[in-house]
């Protein structure tokens, strides 16, 4: 059920925001289209307060939208028989506020009236994507929070998400005004790994030599991330992953290819490598690349180093699904951002480019993309004259700076085919 603004807030002189009409109206493909990249709030609430929220023949959520300038949709008819619903906020962040704030006073004179439940949590959905940085680095901030707001929040299992919900309950305890200034926190620290991740993938300077259509991983129509607002329960762009995608090699038959020797940690070999072999197969397959386990250097190794060879495109899905799955089989904690070290190969003569006067490039790359960009010095050359680069970082991280580090190497390739042209050869002697 989807309540908005009626044609009569319009004429009561109110302003009636922008909201989608048709096929879009429930925060699909096509809506909202005037805040497309707005991250929405998404909230949980139990079953048996949503008649409560909806009010008499909906009056008392219209007077929510109509006093917040909001659209809130009510996923009443999904997950029949569950014991909570969805509830999409489409708003300003201030109004996001405003709506859940509504909310929560409705279930809590409610919860008073009817002695149901002895408290009402503020639960909070967020892409699972996103939560690692809500935490923050060993949980500080969730902890910052908790300390400034005076409530306790949890945050459910990574063994809930399936391929079809890749959303995480925040659960926030604590009286209706303490929820209500966490939730602004909480969204605050949302919305920026939200924007953070759009602006990475979907500003065309951020990944160059990237085809994002031909990755074959996305619906066509929607963002690259998957839609936040996608209901819960419901296939959303992420669930496109398929291991066995039919045609993906095809894309690739004519682009450059690309090695970089990415680090896993060596207990987790067995668990990419799969069953005889089966998942590794599936997943050089899906992608449409080469991939390696190489030997150990040393039994005792922390590390093994996975050699993926292929175009942009498939080096984006091969390492994407290798960092999911070591997030998946629980290597890495659920207060942990996946974070991994990849090594590419660049030319001597590229490698000060990539520096940088005083490391200036190095410094502005690290900002640019969040990811640790290392070039070691007193490096030796190999046979083609090439070092090492090191990057550090989650997934987006790391694939931004690789794509900036590649556009430097095809830079400075450009600049010496222009020299050796203009340069005369002993057999064209100038005049």
């Amino acid at each position: 059920v989807s309540y908005i603004l009626d044609e009569e807030a319009g004429r009561d002189g109110g302003v009636r925001p922008q909201v989608p009409r048709g096929p879009g109206a429930m925060g699909g493909p096509q809506g909202p289209r005037h805040r497309q990249q707005e991250l929405p709030l998404r909230i949980l609430v139990p079953t048996q307060f949503v008649g409560a929220i909806i009010g008499k023949e909906g009056l008392t959520i219209k007077n929510i939208t109509k006093q917040t300038q909001s659209k809130v949709d009510i996923h009443r008819k999904e997950n029949a028989g569950a014991t909570e619903k969805a509830i999409t906020i489409h708003s300003s962040k201030e109004g996001c506020s405003q709506a859940c704030r509504m909310i929560l006073e409705i279930m809590e004179k409610e919860a008073n009236d009817t002695k149901i439940v002895e408290e009402v949590p503020l639960k909070i959905l967020a892409n699972n994507s996103l939560v690692g940085r809500l935490i923050g680095k060993e949980g500080r901030n969730l902890k910052k929070i908790e300390q400034d707001t005076g409530t306790k929040i949890t945050i459910s299992s990574l063994q809930d998400l399936t391929i079809y919900n890749q959303e995480r309950t925040i659960t926030v305890r604590g009286g209706v005004e303490e929820c209500c200034n966490a939730e602004v926190e909480i969204m605050k620290k949302l919305r920026e790994a939200h924007e953070n991740d759009v602006a990475s993938l979907n500003q065309t300077n951020m990944m160059p030599g990237l085809n994002m259509n031909a990755l074959g991983i996305f619906s066509s129509g929607l963002s690259v991330l998957p839609p936040a607002s996608g209901l819960r329960g419901s296939l959303s762009a992420s669930a496109n992953y398929s291991p066995l995608s039919q045609g993906c090699l095809c894309v690739f038959q004519t682009a450059e290819q690309e090695v970089v020797y990415l680090f896993v940690p060596t207990p987790a070999v067995g668990a990419l490598i799969g069953k005889k072999g089966q998942h590794i197969r599936e997943l050089a397959h899906y992608a449409g690349a080469s991939i390696k386990i190489a030997a150990p250097d040393n039994p005792d190794d922390p590390e093994r180093m996975v050699i993926i060879t292929g175009p942009p495109e498939a080096q984006f899905k091969a390492q994407g699904r290798i960092y999911g799955k070591l997030k998946e089989e629980n290597f890495f904690t659920a207060k942990e951002d996946v974070k991994l070290e990849a090594h590419i190969k660049v030319p001597l003569t590229a490698a000060g480019r990539v520096i940088g006067k005083g490391g200036k490039t190095v410094n502005e790359l690290q900002n640019l993309t969040s990811a640790e960009v290392i070039v070691p010095r007193d490096q030796t050359p190999d046979e083609n004259d090439e070092v090492f680069v090191k990057i550090i970082g989650h997934f987006f991280a790391s694939q931004t700076a690789q794509r900036k580090i590649r556009e430097i190497i095809q830079q400075v390739k450009q600049q010496e085919r222009k020299h050796q042209q203009m340069v005369p050869t002993p057999s064209q002697p100038s005049i």
